[in-house]
């Protein structure tokens, strides 16, 4: 029985952490499963993901092959039982929508053909940019549910509760993708009429004759003017039909389940799989959250997973990555653990052009980061690449095969589709060893957080439909855009993570905000926000919250309507917004506790006039008018940067600390491009992570709550180095005190570590002998035992302790 408990994954009672490896049955010869297979195992994985293509499986309406009948790859239940034989648990992701460069996303080609009404058009009647579809269009469902049938006919004797292997299933793929990317609502006559209803159940008449002028009960009205609407409700239009969107995606989920469950799934977790990466960046991942939380959020049995399509893991980077986990966590209730089931791997060389060359560090330190903060299911995508075989039913399309690829598939796998081991499947799978030589530790630990957390508004994301037509729209998104991410996560985002802040992330928009539970709260804020959420952060403030505010100060409801309730509760009165412009370069100053500090370059700030309870702490040079400010609000207190300030790590340091907010893992290296955080489980076993995100090596001491770890002895951390340190860590009757090496491994008689210094030490205290070794003395130390490696780390990394009876 697989349970999600107390944002665990357990199966048959036991916390389990999933090492998943994503790989294409159907895009290999059946012969070459059992090779893939080895190197997944060598690799260190558990588990084994892959889609199953209806494309492929049903080509022909009616003849469904799920055994290999027609080509022998395809015999889905050969591929899951030798998994199985093997010892790998199976995640099976069987859409209907599966992507995965597949024509059609997966689809056979024949569902289009039989329903073309499935087939949206958007805005101005404008035909759909991408093969999407209807999602709750009846003629669509019935064909999944058959679909459905049909692998779930396979499936269900195959769960890991009735003696099988298989301990998840997802639910479609990336819901909403193609509609966001392609700025087209899914607009069908059947999901205008829907959206109509929904808007009668949400709103009273009277209401709803306010907000839209023209005869919702007429179809062809209704159409003309949701496809196509005037700009005097235009900015609802865009609310309305974003939480609507909310909605249908979550029935579409319901329904999937619903027939899952139908043909026998129990026991085992749904999954919602959530895209928005892109560019290599993580600013556009949250619309995909804001998309679907709904589909999931508090409902049992459901666990959502990420798509991380970085390339490295950087100074560029980092700090995207470590706000995608938060603001996916802000939403999950007390139960649902994070997870990744797309998580990005390999040498990035996609368009086999050699121009993208990822570092052998980029998946190692992204699973780092990720199994820091609570991922408790990566799955590597796509672990091993395949060919794309031609469809027998020929498409006369360029190229006839089942994806648009060409015939190689997945050639920047770690594993090419030939089965050659690239460049960077050795460090990909050292992390793996790394964190399954403690997965019974990691796989209950949580991250330890200090008093600040970021905050999270879905709304702010929900910009996937713009009507190309409006003014309105554009001016509200594009402001919205510009506070949201990109800068503002560079800056503050960057710099509380630099100066040693380990925070999770408050979703205040939808759960409740108050001090006990959010002591202080970082703020990105743009010029429009929810009057209910403006209401909502006054009485946060009121009640004693603390709030580091930056970006813009509200001054507009979500539709452009002034509403000015968070400026006024911090006795702010709007001037006016200074923008640079050719031959004008607009500078701030530092003033009060924030000075003295050298004058500083920005492109935009937003000014005020300020009450008695506040202090101006930036001004603009020249006209003397404020853009930041120190305000006593009720029992809280607010810190403003109204305007684009550099990274500044003191200052936001200086400012969350004043709020009550004190980093607690520090370091104390002249450099940046440290990435640090530590894990703690109910024994007070912990890890401290610790990543060097740049070229070259740095030696630094690490400070919990300012008392030095690891006995207060420096640590060298290599070029695109990253480490997980046992403090406090028990294996079987052997306590590990604190450690300069990794844990590799461990037997009956031994424990085995990677070494990471020129000289490594282990301070353990147990009662049995420690086995004499060329490799390594042993010292009495403060009542334990101090293991000296006597091994350099770049000579030769791996040290074994032996113990006796």
């Amino acid at each position: 029985m697989i349970e999600i408990v107390n944002k665990q994954i357990r199966i048959d009672g036991k916390p389990q952490l999933i090492m998943c490896g994503e790989i294409h049955y159907f895009r290999l010869q059946r012969e070459e499963w059992q090779d893939r297979l080895d190197k997944l195992k060598a690799a260190g994985c558990n588990a084994v993901a892959s889609y199953v293509p209806w494309l492929c499986h049903e080509p022909t309406e009616g003849h469904i092959d799920l055994e290999g009948l027609t080509r022998p790859e395809l015999d889905l239940a050969g591929f899951i039982d030798l998994c199985h034989e093997n010892g790998l648990y199976f995640f099976l992701r069987p859409g209907p929508f599966i992507m995965a460069e597949m024509k059609n996303e997966g689809l056979p080609y024949w569902v289009y053909e039989k329903h073309p009404e499935i087939i949206p058009t958007g805005w101005d009647g404008r035909l759909a940019t991408t093969r999407t579809i209807d999602y709750l269009a009846p003629g669509f469902l019935k064909e999944a549910r058959r679909w459905y049938e049909a692998v779930m006919a396979v499936a269900v004797p195959r769960l890991q509760p009735n003696g099988g292997n298989i301990i998840a299933i997802q639910l479609d793929n990336e819901i909403g993708m193609l509609s966001w990317v392609s700025n087209g609502p899914d607009l069908t006559d059947f999901v205008v009429e829907d959206f109509a209803a929904w808007l009668g159940r949400t709103y009273s008449l009277e209401e709803l004759a306010k907000r839209y002028p023209f005869d919702l009960n007429d179809a062809e009205v209704r159409k003309a003017n949701i496809c196509s609407p005037r700009e005097d409700y235009a900015p609802a239009l865009h609310l309305d039909l974003g939480h609507y969107m909310r909605n249908r995606f979550a029935r579409y989920v319901d329904e999937l389940r619903g027939y899952a469950e139908e043909f026998g799934v129990r026991d085992i977790p749904f999954v919602i799989n959530i895209h928005g990466t892109g560019g290599g960046r993580g600013f556009t991942f949250p619309i995909g959250i804001s998309q679907l939380y709904e589909t999931y959020e508090g409902k049992p049995g459901y666990i959502s997973g990420s798509d991380i399509y970085f390339g490295d893991l950087d100074m560029n980077t980092f700090q995207d990555l470590y706000l995608i986990n938060g603001f996916m966590d802000a939403v999950h209730d007390e139960h649902q653990p994070l997870t990744s089931v797309e998580f990005n791997c390999g040498d990035g060389n996609f368009g086999e052009t050699y121009g993208a060359r990822y570092d052998p560090s980029a998946a190692d330190f992204k699973m780092r980061m990720c199994i820091a903060q609570g991922n408790r299911l990566i799955n590597y995508y796509l672990f091993a690449g395949g060919r794309n075989y031609v469809l027998d039913e020929k498409p006369g399309d360029g190229n006839d095969r089942v994806a648009f690829t060409g015939e190689r598939h997945g050639f920047a796998a770690p594993v090419s589709p030939e089965g050659e081991l690239n460049y960077t499947f050795d460090r990909m799978a050292q992390g793996i060893h790394a964190v399954m030589a403690v997965a019974d530790k990691v796989a209950v630990m949580q991250e330890e957080r200090d008093a600040v957390s970021f905050a999270f508004i879905p709304d702010y994301y929900m910009t996937e439909y713009r009507y190309p037509g409006s003014d309105k729209m554009k001016k509200i998104y594009e402001n919205i855009e510009a506070n949201r991410a990109y800068w503002n996560w560079e800056t503050m985002a960057r710099a509380m993570l630099l100066a040693g802040y380990r925070f999770g992330a408050a979703d205040i928009q939808n759960k409740p905000l108050r001090p006990d539970q959010v002591p202080v709260l970082a703020l990105l804020s743009a010029r429009y926000m929810d009057g209910s959420l403006q209401h909502k952060l006054a009485d946060y403030l009121e009640q004693g919250g603390k709030v580091f505010l930056y970006g813009e100060v509200p001054l507009y409801d979500m539709e452009g309507k002034p509403c000015t309730v968070l400026a006024d509760a911090l006795s702010l009165r709007y001037i006016e917004d200074c923008r640079e412009a050719p031959n004008y370069y607009p500078s701030v100053l530092a003033e009060g506790w924030a000075a003295p500090r050298p004058e500083v370059r920005t492109h935009f700030a937003q000014t005020f006039e300020h009450g008695d309870l506040a202090e101006a702490i930036l001004r603009l040079y020249g006209t003397g008018q404020a853009c930041g400010f120190d305000i006593k609000v009720g029992r809280g207190r607010a810190i403003v940067i109204a305007a684009r300030y550099k990274c500044d790590i003191d200052l936001y340091r200086t400012a969350l600390e004043l709020l009550g907010a004190k980093p607690g893992l520090t370091h104390d290296s002249p450099y940046h491009g440290i990435f640090m955080t530590s894990t703690r489980n109910e024994e007070g076993e912990r890890f401290i992570h610790v990543l060097n995100l740049d070229g070259f090596d740095k030696t630094f001491h690490i400070y919990d709550d300012g008392m030095p770890l690891f006995d207060g002895r420096s640590l060298t951390l290599g070029s695109k180095e990253g480490v997980m340190l046992p403090v406090n860590v028990t294996i079987r009757d052997v306590t590990i005190l604190s450690s300069t090496a990794e844990v590799a491994g461990s037997s009956a008689n031994e424990i085995s570590f990677r070494l990471t210094q020129a000289q490594d030490w282990v301070l353990l205290r147990t009662n049995r002998p420690i086995l004499p070794s060329d490799d390594y003395t042993v010292e009495e130390h403060e009542g334990a035992l101090r293991i000296v490696s006597l091994r350099h780390a770049k000579i030769d990394d791996r040290l074994t302790i032996r113990f006796g009876d």
